[in-house]
């Protein structure tokens, strides 16, 4: 045999196998943050469709009920009279296309546990839950297994009354209605994003629970509304106070860094929300002054441009 013939079958030396494999290495280095990008923009996407759904269920609540809001507790779990009330995201379940989850949940008597929900299991819906949020376990709270939610309603608009029940418990429900919120629906933030467990805190964000009226406001496993806007002794009516400061939302934190008091997201570096005529937008860091016009439903104050 040839010498130029044995040269030309010998392999890839060691240093030429090492040179495709640092190439290879770098490829994958540049492009794992363009499909982590992907991702998350997929993410974003879903998560804002979500909340687009549940503007649809607000102004399809409003419609059945003379451009009544749902409240924040109001009317009956018609299978549990002690606790005759229902939650926020519970209520919106007949306009999100979940009417079968609706009526087996409210009937069952007790929709947060085991004994509840559909089957006797409990029920986890997609639409209440953001692709970006992992701090759950596949809907569930890691400390109750009961269902959670990745948003939260805004107290401003949809608690901002009181009604007393007939069992002793007080429910939080709106003083405005779909056409009366004075500063305009597109000026009016109604649901932000908000982790669904934060481990600091033990806490849990349910999407239902017989008890969420304002006895068990704050940062507690039972409620699922926006947080106490830095008030003390909070009561519906000071949500609206003049010179009301409410909590900014918390940009990039891990939900075990998070606070349940702040608007906050598994995305990178925006909250989204959804306004009151339906919208969903991004917010990133936002002026105090800016957030607080876009909380308050009727501070007489229109939002910026680019806000």
């Amino acid at each position: 045999m040839s010498a130029s013939k044995f040269r030309s079958r010998r392999g890839f030396t060691l240093i030429e196998l090492l040179v495709v494999i640092a190439i290879i290495a770098i490829l994958i280095g540049l492009l794992l943050p363009a499909v982590q990008k992907v991702r998350e923009a997929a993410a974003r996407m879903s998560c804002s469709n979500n909340l687009k759904q549940m503007g649809v269920a607000i102004h399809g609540y409003a419609s059945a009920n003379q451009d009544g809001l749902p409240g924040g507790m109001q009317g009956g779990l018609s299978g549990n009279p002690q606790y005759a009330s229902s939650p926020f995201f519970f209520t919106l379940l007949p306009h999100i296309e979940q009417d079968n989850v609706f009526r087996a949940v409210g009937q069952s008597g007790a929709s947060w546990g085991t004994s509840g929900g559909v089957n006797g299991q409990r029920v986890v819906v997609k639409t209440y839950l953001c692709p970006s949020d992992s701090s759950h376990n596949n809907g569930t709270g890691p400390s109750t297994g009961w269902t959670v939610t990745s948003y939260a309603r805004n107290v401003a608009v949809f608690d901002t009354a009181t009604r007393p029940s007939g069992n002793g418990h007080v429910f939080t429900v709106p003083k405005f209605t779909i056409a009366s919120v004075s500063d305009g629906t597109s000026n009016t933030i109604g649901i932000v994003e908000r982790y669904a467990y934060m481990s600091a805190y033990n806490w849990s964000g349910l999407w239902t629970h017989h008890a969420q009226e304002r006895n068990h406001w704050g940062y507690s496993q039972w409620t699922s509304t926006y947080g106490q806007n830095n008030l003390s002794g909070w009561h519906p009516s000071r949500a609206l106070q003049p010179g009301t400061s409410f909590y900014l939302p918390q940009i990039g934190l891990r939900s075990n860094q998070a606070h349940p008091f702040y608007p906050n997201s598994g995305h990178s570096s925006t909250v989204q929300v959804l306004l009151m005529d339906g919208s969903v937008r991004g917010v990133g860091s936002v002026a105090q002054t800016t957030w607080n016009y876009a909380v308050n439903p009727e501070d007489g104050q229109a939002l910026p441009g680019n806000w």
